[in-house]
């Protein structure tokens, strides 16, 4: 079982690939687990972003957490079950249907169709870990949300739900760090994967529910692991990964593309799988020779580290 202790390192999502009439290639989806399953990375986690858990079915979802423990218990990789969803409901529906799979966590985001006070979001937290059964809780909070929270909040939260043992957030400036050392205490902090090293050089983060895994999952491993033993190198990598970023990544995202569409930007430009950029209807998504763009001029600009498989 994951605490806030040992809940750490870089763990990998599992993007949705899909067929061009928007159904879920399965196929592929083990085919892109088997791999990840070999990168060395910490982690596995289902449903995040670029699993796209807002558009899918209740059976799509309960095939995908049946296939993904069954593939990280044999293979020895800790799993997170993401039980997110805007309907508060359809969220405690999936984590009680998926109880006996025992995932070392659930992930969970806020229902976002009406912003909660604070009183609401302890009474959300209090009720998941009730139906979550001693499975401990990881609150995804990114910076898209349409209630992004203070670094104040997270210490409320969780002396009031000490169940909830993470959190995915976006980290941004000095004063934000120095807050969050101060109220991240007893949590396990996750910030974006492109800024890890900064997050643990100033002592915060101490993981990433990762957007470099999406482009490599080996390769995020290992920068993971530089970090540990020379974090001055690492923090050098991040420079560049910046620069890339910059320069290939976040003009989609002022060109009005979602956050999934960048994850399997970076998935398809990586290259190590079987993930195409599709998104489902009514997304957009990225196109395949953009794409293919972004690959060639990754493997110009990011260090060999990151873009080895």
């Amino acid at each position: 079982m994951l605490s806030a202790a040992n809940l750490k390192g870089t763990w990998a999502t599992l993007l949705l690939p899909l067929n061009k009439d928007d159904s879920i290639d399965f196929g592929c989806l083990q085919e892109e687990l088997d791999i990840i399953c070999g990168s060395g990375i910490y982690g596995i986690y289902t449903n995040g972003t670029a699993g796209e858990f807002y558009n899918q079915s209740e059976a799509e979802f309960d095939r995908i957490q049946l296939l993904v423990s069954g593939k990280c218990r044999k293979a020895n990789i800790p799993f997170q079950a993401g039980a997110s969803h805007s309907s508060p409901g359809i969220c405690l529906g999936r984590i009680k249907r998926t109880l006996d799979l025992k995932p070392d966590a659930y992930q969970v985001i806020f229902p976002d169709w009406l912003p909660l006070t604070n009183e609401e979001q302890v009474s959300f937290l209090k009720k998941t870990a009730q139906k979550a059964e001693g499975i401990p809780l990881v609150l995804y909070n990114p910076g898209h949300v349409k209630a992004v929270l203070h670094p104040e909040d997270f210490s409320r939260l969780h002396n009031e739900a000490p169940e909830l043992i993470g959190i995915k957030v976006a980290a941004k400036g000095a004063e934000w760090f120095e807050q969050m050392r101060a109220h991240g205490k007893g949590l396990a902090v996750f910030i974006q994967g492109h800024r890890l090293a900064t997050g643990i050089k100033e002592g915060v983060a101490v993981g990433a529910y990762s957007n470099i895994a999406c482009f490599n999952p080996s390769g995020a491993a290992a920068w993971y692991r530089l970090m540990l033993e020379d974090i001055e190198e690492a923090l050098l990598i991040e420079k560049e990964i910046a620069v890339f970023f910059e320069t290939c990544i976040f003009p989609f995202a002022k060109a009005g593309y979602s956050d999934p569409a960048l994850d399997k930007l970076l998935a398809f430009a990586g290259g190590w799988g079987p993930v195409n950029t599709r998104l489902r209807f009514p997304y957009k998504w990225i196109s395949e020779n953009d794409a293919s763009e972004v690959r060639r001029k990754a493997k110009k600009m990011l260090p060999e580290m990151i873009t080895r498989f």
